[in-house]
């Protein structure tokens, strides 16, 4: 029986190393090649389905006026969101949620307002515009101050 020597061994369970990292690079360009850097800027479309809705008659409010734009106002109280709909304050986002489908009942057209103070948490501001969506306006856009 024959030992090979240790160079002869060593030959052989050498593993080059160059085209490794040659596909490593590849797939590093590949990747900066095709990222897409920019921020994706469009509607945010939501499946979800509003259950147990019923209808809601208008307050007399919006009625007798005739509106322009809904302006919805959220900000972070103590331990409550605190919401409004074009100066009309609501206890709950449901009751929010009625007057919206309300409003879009008479001109789902109108843009949407909203008004979003700096201490509201991020899910609060996101189920606002969700409710917004699924009464149907279709313009929703957010308030932002203009830089000092």
């Amino acid at each position: 029986m024959h030992i090979p020597h240790s160079s002869t061994m060593q030959r052989a369970f050498s593993v080059s190393m160059t085209p490794m990292i040659d596909v490593v690079f590849l797939l590093l360009i590949f990747f900066v090649c095709t990222a897409n850097f920019q921020i994706p800027e469009a509607i945010l479309p939501t499946p979800l389905k509003l259950t147990g809705a019923s209808a809601v008659s208008l307050p007399p409010k919006f009625t007798e006026v005739e509106l322009e734009r809904v302006l919805i106002t959220v900000s972070q109280g103590e331990k409550k969101l605190l919401l409004s709909i074009n100066g009309q304050n609501c206890s709950t986002l449901t009751r929010l949620a009625d007057l919206l489908v309300a409003l879009a009942g008479v001109d789902d057209t109108l843009p949407v307002l909203l008004d979003i103070e700096d201490e509201t948490p991020l899910g609060s501001s996101i189920d606002v515009y969700d409710q917004c969506r699924l009464a149907g306006f279709k313009q929703i856009q957010f308030v932002v101050e203009a830089a000092k």
